[in-house]
């Protein structure tokens, strides 16, 4: 299985790196801010992210920078994902456990596919609406699970669901972003994102957390939130939303299995069919191989790319070596190869 036949490898694969590093937050997160204000833990939670982004910044001659015109759609994306997302989990996960607040985490997935579909009109074939499938129905099982198990929280799943409804719309929103420096874009979600949750924990006069706490949280923002996202915004740059938020949706059975690891005990076996299942999901988007003959109109953007894909065939004297980024122009051309909803291939079926 090679990159060239499936093109999906690699958005997925970043995608399950993105994955890994945020499902593990979630049982961390509960037990880092167990007595910390939920404005000040997502304060402290994306400070972190943007160090991370500080430090992940590339120069602009290897990746596209932010534009003036790209700040209402941050704005968004602070508000959305680095405010109300992070705060309603760390006040959710004070109130239910952390299994099953990981397990609610899933049904971001779903947010995220259906607002893509309508946002970016993005394909999603057969194989795509059974990998789809086969995670709902792994999530549906999941939070079942949790609620059966007892001593659940309903408001405090509540405010998890409304925390994967918030990152549901951020991710829609940031795929307009996805050609740009991801460091860049980091660094400002989530010093936006600090700046509103600082200033609510101002106003509300939640008290300081512990030295150790603020650490923990900060060291946990810069891995699972920051370079998390990251890989997040790359995995949306190689296939698209849809496909990024669906293989993502294996985060929350990751966040689950670390918190029975650590100690939690609210589930059962049917943890394992439901991540299974989810297993399935993530399996079925690893080996998506979409062809057909397609036209590309003429186009005219910067972002970052190499010239051994079949579609950079401007030239450069010197050329240069690797990836590197510039405004570039396509020209139409019509070929049939295997392909994913990337910018290069947003075209109607």
């Amino acid at each position: 299985m090679t990159a060239t036949s499936f093109p999906a490898v690699r958005g997925a694969t970043v995608a399950l790196l993105a994955a890994i590093l945020f499902g593990v937050t979630t049982p961390l997160v509960q037990r880092a801010g167990a007595h910390v204000g939920a404005l000040t833990t997502g304060a402290l939670l994306y400070a972190g992210a943007a160090l991370a982004g500080a430090l992940l910044r590339r120069p602009t001659a290897r990746e596209a920078a932010l534009r003036r015109s790209d700040v209402p759609r941050l704005a968004l994306m602070a508000a959305f994902g680095a405010a109300l997302g992070p705060v309603a989990l760390a006040w959710g996960l004070q109130r239910t456990s952390a299994t099953s607040g990981s397990l609610m985490l899933t049904l971001e997935a779903s947010f995220t596919a259906l607002l893509a579909r309508i946002l970016y009109k993005e394909s999603m074939d057969r194989r795509v609406w059974m990998a789809m499938g086969f995670l709902v129905l792994g999530s549906v099982v999941l939070v079942l699970d949790a609620g059966a198990a007892g001593g659940v929280s309903a408001i405090g799943l509540a405010a998890v669901l409304l925390a994967t409804a918030a990152w549901g719309v951020d991710n829609a929103i940031s795929r307009g972003l996805a050609e740009r420096d991801p460091g860049q874009v980091v660094l400002a979600k989530a010093s936006l994102g600090t700046m509103l949750t600082a200033a609510g924990a101002f106003l509300l006069r939640e008290p300081l957390p512990s030295l150790g706490a603020a650490a923990a949280l900060l060291a946990i923002g810069a891995t699972g939130y920051g370079l998390s996202l990251r890989f997040y915004l790359l995995a949306q740059r190689a296939f698209g939303a849809a496909r990024t938020g669906s293989v993502f949706a294996f985060a929350p059975f990751i966040g689950a299995g670390v918190a029975m690891a650590i100690g939690d005990r609210s589930t059962d076996l049917l943890t394992a069919f439901a991540g299974a299942l989810m297993l399935t999901g993530v399996v079925l988007h690893l080996a998506e191989s979409h062809a057909h003959e397609h036209a590309h109109e003429a186009l005219e953007h910067e972002h970052a790319h190499g010239h051994d894909d079949g579609h950079h065939a401007h030239r450069h004297d010197p050329m240069p070596s690797g990836p590197h980024s510039h405004w570039h122009r396509h020209e139409p051309a019509r070929h049939a190869h295997a392909h994913v909803p990337d910018a290069h291939h947003e075209h109607r079926h």
